[in-house]
C-alpha cells in the first residue's frame, strides 16, 4: 500500500492526488477540483466518452461516477444528475445499451445492438445506480431497499441480469460484466448466482491483469463483500503477485492510465 500510494503522488496530478487522499483518510477535496472532475458533462446529465462525438455515453458516465466516488462526490448535483440519466436510459426489459446513433463508432464492449455489450452496459449502469442508491452521501436518508433510492431501476436490472448466469457460473459476455453483476446479485441478496458468478471468477483469477483485479476486487467490497471472502482473498493475492517495483500497477490502456489502475488497486485494499 505504501509504495502504491508514493507512485500515485509522484506520478498523478491534482484530480489523482486529490483521489488518493480521500480513499486514505476521507479527506474532501477542494471545490476546484470537484469541478475539475465534473467538467465536460452533457446536458441531458451524462457524459460522452473520447469516441462517442459529443453523445453521452452509459459506458463513460460509469467511468466518471468510480472517479467522482473516489472524491466523495455522488451526493453533488452533477453525479445525482447523471444517475437520474441512467435511470432514463434503462430499456423497458432491466437492460441498458449505447445510443444507437453511436453503433458504428462504438468499442466492442458498448456497440449497440450487440448482446454481450448489452450485457456489460447493464451490469456497468446497474453497479452503480445500487451504489449511489445505498449510500447515504448520495441519496439523504440511508434506504434499507434492494437499489435503495434507485430501487425499481436496479431491481429490474439485478433480475435481468440473474436470468443471464449459466449453470457454469459464466456468463454470454465480457468478463468484467461477470464481476459487476457478482456484486450487483450480491448486494441484492441473489446469493445463490453470486456465488456461481465468483467461484468461476476466482479460477479466472490468475490470468487476470492488475486492471482487472483491482476493479474485480474494488466493485465487490463496495457492496459489502467480506475482507475473508475467497474472492477477495484471491483477488488480494493476484494483485500483490502484479505489483511492480515502483508501486505501480501497469493498465491495460497504456502508461497514462497505470495512475488510475493503482488507485483502483488502492480502492480495493482499503
Amino acid at each position: 500500500m505504501d509504495a502504491a500510494i508514493g507512485f500515485v503522488v509522484a506520478k498523478g496530478d491534482q484530480v489523482d492526488r486529490a483521489r488518493l487522499s480521500y480513499l486514505r483518510t476521507g479527506a474532501a477535496p477542494s471545490e476546484e477540483i470537484r469541478d475539475k472532475a465534473e467538467a465536460g458533462q452533457s446536458r441531458d446529465g451524462g457524459w460522452p466518452a473520447y469516441w462517442a462525438d459529443g453523445v453521452a455515453s452509459v459506458d463513460a458516465t460509469c467511468f466518471r461516477l468510480a472517479e467522482l466516488d473516489d472524491l466523495g462526490a455522488l451526493g453533488r448535483q452533477p453525479a445525482r444528475r447523471a444517475l437520474d440519466w441512467l435511470t432514463t436510459r434503462q430499456h423497458a426489459d432491466g437492460s441498458w445499451e449505447e445510443d444507437s446513433s453511436l453503433a458504428d463508432i462504438a468499442p466492442p464492449w458498448a456497440v449497440p445492438g450487440d448482446p454481450e455489450a448489452r450485457l456489460y452496459i447493464t451490469a456497468n449502469a446497474a453497479f452503480w445506480l445500487t451504489v449511489a442508491g445505498q449510500d447515504a452521501r448520495s441519496a439523504g436518508p440511508l434506504d434499507d431497499r434492494p437499489g435503495g433510492a434507485y430501487a425499481g431501476v436496479v431491481v429490474k436490472a439485478a433480475e435481468a441480469l440473474r436470468t443471464e448466469v449459466q449453470p457454469d457460473g459464466t456468463m454470454p459476455t465480457f468478463l468484467v460484466a461477470t464481476w459487476l453483476s457478482a456484486a450487483v446479485l450480491y448486494r441484492h441478496d441473489m446469493f445463490y448466482e453470486s456465488v456461481r458468478l465468483q467461484q468461476r471468477l476466482i479460477e479466472r483469477l490468475p490470468e487476470l491483469t492488475a486492471a482487472d483485479a483491482a476493479w474485480l476486487a474494488a466493485a465487490n467490497r463496495r457492496v459489502g463483500v467480506r475482507d475473508d471472502d475467497p474472492l477477495i482473498i484471491n483477488a488480494m493475492l493476484r494483485l500483490r503477485q502484479l505489483q511492480r517495483s515502483d508501486g505501480g500497477f501497469t493498465s491495460d490502456d497504456g502508461d497514462a492510465f497505470d495512475v488510475h489502475t493503482t488507485l483502483a488497486a488502492i480502492r480495493a485494499c482499503r
